[in-house]
């Protein structure tokens, strides 16, 4: 498989991901697009994800730019923190596909990159430019917590208190600040299924083994079972039998906790936006977070938007049940798990 670029990013087999295919398509992007401040640079738990990381981070400073080493951690909060700084991010992650392969996500200081900067990517792989000095890359261990706190404030220490929440490890990066942000919050939390070696997991398409496994786990009195794809931008939750519940039914309901007037989706949601009755807009779009995010700018308002994978995406400053919930416009796993939980309770 030939590594394509396209709504994910760049992708393919990791042997295919070479260092020169790696700086061209870093080298483009920070030339095409809006860079801000600086690149940051975060990682999944792959095997082939710490030397892809030192490749993007090697072609950001050689195009002259100060680099932020965020080391491994969930994609929605190196955007996040990338955001916060009014800087530019590369994630290194295949997100829920298997670890012979990997990829690359980029942002823009506004959050994910749009069809047209996807457009301008590609038509800059072929320019070289010589390389600049820049500095040390600095180290940031403060992104992972930032994320965290962010739900702490908005939803309380007691938005889950007395709640019994399994949560299935495997090898999500978002593995540990989930369960960190869910105890913050009050629950019980357990982990369950950690796994060192990479396991794909797809929140949009549960394999057979997996909803089996989950329903074992569902017997041993849980309140709920939640966990994430590989990068931690996705959520999967299942109810007290451990029954998957979809991603776009969480989208909808912490659509409707948050108080979006209007919820932009992909046509392979399920149509309970319109059936519900609780939104003034429902917003259709070819599938993938690019038209989704343009459709939201587009709208503006309190808009928010969800893809059948449960990824999450916030428009406007929302108020949560204990403090205030700024925009975050890329896929989030956290907010699409705690809202429907602590509505719930």
């Amino acid at each position: 498989m030939a590594p394509k670029f396209g709504t994910s990013g760049l992708r393919g087999l990791v042997t295919e991901l070479t260092p020169e295919l790696v700086t061209a398509h870093v080298a483009a992007f920070l030339r095409a697009c809006p860079v801000g401040t600086g690149l940051y640079v975060g990682r999944d738990l792959r095997p082939s994800s710490p030397d892809l990381a030192a490749m993007v981070i090697a072609a950001g400073r050689a195009a002259g730019f100060a680099v932020t080493d965020c080391g491994a951690l969930p994609t929605p909060a190196l955007a996040l923190a990338a955001m916060d700084a009014g800087a530019s991010a590369v994630m290194v992650t295949g997100s829920h596909i298997p670890a012979d392969r990997n990829g690359l996500k980029f942002y823009t200081p506004e959050g994910e990159i749009t069809k047209a900067h996807e457009t301008a990517i590609l038509t800059g792989l072929e320019t070289v430019s010589p390389a600049l000095p820049s500095p040390e890359p600095r180290l940031d261990a403060g992104a992972g917590p930032t994320w965290v706190a962010r739900y702490v404030t908005a939803f309380g220490p007691q938005a889950l208190a007395g709640m019994r929440i399994g949560v299935y490890s495997h090898s999500s990066v978002a593995r540990d600040l989930m369960a960190e942000t869910l105890a913050a919050l009050g629950a019980e939390v357990a982990d369950l299924g950690r796994s060192e070696q990479f396991i794909p997991v797809d929140t949009e398409a549960v394999d057979a083994a997996t909803r089996a496994q989950l329903a074992a786990w569902a017997t041993e009195g849980f309140d709920a079972l939640v966990s994430t794809d590989g990068d931690g931008d996705r959520p999967l939750m299942t109810d007290a039998t451990g029954r998957v519940i979809p991603g776009d039914v969480l989208g909808q309901i912490t659509a409707a906790a948050l108080g979006a007037e209007t919820v932009v989706t992909p046509v392979s949601s399920n149509t309970g936006a319109e059936a519900s009755g609780r939104f003034a807009r429902v917003i259709r779009t070819k599938i993938g977070s690019p038209f989704v995010i343009a459709a939201m700018q587009a709208a503006g308002g309190k808009v928010a938007g969800y893809e059948a994978n449960g990824g999450f995406l916030l428009g406007f400053a929302a108020q949560g049940p204990a403090g205030p919930l700024p925009a975050l416009m890329t896929r989030d796993s956290l907010l699409p798990l705690i809202a429907p939980l602590a509505a719930a309770k």
